[in-house]
């Protein structure tokens, strides 16, 4: 089956002029697939006989609202999506004063390894595709009412690691005649594949690379992030300041606050030394607690803030929302996993 929403306007225009269409009706259905029809029979302005061609031989990705969690604190709310084939992935909207943010998955599942990352466990089931990325944005929008201003690639699956499809994903949510959403304000966050970020920088897109750091030292990254074993810290920077040089845009570092494991001042001032000279911004990052992981939060997250701030480095504490909803990544497709397993009549997630 054919995904349409998968595809460009211009894609789509040669595909219409396939079926002897004329042009305009590639931008009727590309209006009507980004505002968030579910069938083509909703489609009012296209012929009956089009759309009956068009239900026979394409796929409309749609996905439905398997869980959904809201947060009596801070109004965040935490998706779980069930998509065409069974699978589940996550999404959590959270509203800032200046506008809302959807966290989007891009895998369902990760191949990655992070230790501290319950979206990790089980591994990677599949790739989503442009459409399935660009779904989540416009069925959270459609069910809660709320503009999206704001896009972080950061929820469930590495960005890089399904490289083709999040660029393709990122040129269809920037259309004009789509959600219009621009590159700077969306952030992509990768785990350090140095190749695809040298790859990224080629594309030259506004962006804001966020990277997964969590560690300034070879062995205490090696043990947190398997991905740092194929090439280190200092390779790892080498990317990173190459793509500041090639783009121009600054780019912000993830840091995870793990008591006893990377919390220390002698890693705050590794980490400072590594970013001297270089515009860049810390994220540090209060560590949400996996059931399955006996890493536990930092208590020392203001004193390694000071200590970098002391050195010239930027550092921001991130605020955590959702706290009361499973809102971190991974953590309510995990549950769903472990329900579906537990109860033999209902449809098992992979």
């Amino acid at each position: 089956m054919i995904d349409l929403k998968s595809m460009t306007q211009e894609e789509m225009t040669s595909f219409f002029q396939e079926l002897g269409q004329p042009k305009f009706r590639a931008k009727q259905v590309f209006l009507w697939l980004h505002r968030g029809a579910a069938s083509f029979s909703e489609m009012s302005n296209i012929p009956k006989n089009l759309q009956q061609q068009l239900a026979q031989t394409c796929r409309l990705t749609a996905p439905e609202i398997e869980r959904k969690q809201e947060s009596k604190m801070d109004g965040t709310i935490k998706y779980l999506w069930r998509l065409w084939d069974g699978n589940c992935i996550e999404s959590v909207l959270m509203r800032y004063r200046h506008g809302n943010t959807l966290c989007v998955s891009c895998q369902v599942g990760c191949n990655m390894g992070c230790v501290f990352c319950a979206s990790t466990l089980g591994g990677k089931v599949r790739d989503l595709a442009p459409s399935e990325i660009l779904d989540q944005v416009i069925f959270a929008q459609k069910d809660s009412g709320a503009q999206i201003s704001n896009i972080v690639m950061m929820g469930i699956g590495e960005p890089l690691d399904n490289f083709e499809n999040v660029l393709r994903f990122l040129e269809l949510v920037n259309d004009p005649d789509g959600l219009n959403i621009g590159m700077r304000h969306i952030s992509l966050s990768t785990c350090g594949l140095v190749n695809k970020i040298d790859k990224l920088a080629d594309s030259a897109l506004q962006l804001t690379l966020s990277v997964s750091l969590h560690a300034p030292d070879d062995e205490t990254r090696s043990r947190l992030m398997p991905v740092n074993r194929a090439v280190g810290v200092e390779r790892l920077m080498e990317s990173c300041r190459s793509y500041f040089a090639r783009t121009g845009r600054r780019i912000s570092y993830e840091y995870a606050m793990i008591d006893g494991v990377n919390d220390s001042d002698w890693q705050a001032d590794l980490l400072a030394g590594l970013l001297k000279g270089q515009p860049a911004h810390v994220n540090l990052i209060p560590l949400n607690h996996v059931e399955e992981s006996p890493l536990k939060p930092s208590h020392r997250v203001r004193q390694f803030q000071q200590r970098l701030e002391s050195q010239g480095v930027t550092a921001t504490v991130r605020r955590k929302l959702g706290s009361d909803i499973d809102a971190s990544c991974g953590q309510l497709r995990r549950k769903q996993m472990k329900e579906s397993t537990s109860h033999p009549g209902k449809d098992e997630v992979p």
